[in-house]
């Protein structure tokens, strides 16, 4: 990507409090050091910030973009899908967000950002992004990550 968007997306299973999300430390694996930095994490893809509010969901023990095409994305839940029915999407100015040096599409605030809109979203609309993992990949996967 050569131009930086002018606005940009976050999903998450909970609803902000106040008016800006606040940047967190980020806890991925130790192989995506880009995950690990404290800030606000967003992506210049829809369907990347709705998957991993999807991801952030409760009942969901964890899950993996594993690479994007233009209009589709590898995409793998572990465990069961979330029983909430809502996700949020708030769209934010893309000002104080550098692009991740590692992930394509990711982007990360060090500040907190308020957002320009804020979106509930029907988890059911978009299942067809995600592909279940089979038992023996969930096993394997919180062998690896789950400390």
């Amino acid at each position: 990507m050569n131009k930086k968007p002018k606005v940009i997306y976050h999903g998450s299973s909970k609803k902000i409090i106040g008016e800006a999300i606040n940047p967190s430390q980020g806890d991925d694996s130790d192989e995506r050091p880009d995950n690990q930095l404290f800030g606000v994490y967003a992506a210049d893809r829809k369907d990347f910030a709705i998957v991993m509010g999807i991801f952030s969901c409760k009942d969901v023990i964890g899950g993996s973009i594993d690479s994007f095409t233009k209009n589709s994305m590898d995409v793998k839940i572990y465990g069961k899908l979330p029983k909430q029915k809502y996700i949020y999407l708030y769209t934010l100015p893309a000002k104080t967000f550098n692009p991740s040096k590692a992930i394509k599409h990711q982007f990360v605030s060090k500040v907190a950002v308020k957002p320009i809109k804020i979106e509930k979203v029907l988890i059911s609309d978009y299942v067809h992004l995600l592909k279940r993992a089979t038992k023996k990949e969930t096993k394997e996967w919180v062998k690896k990550y789950i400390k």
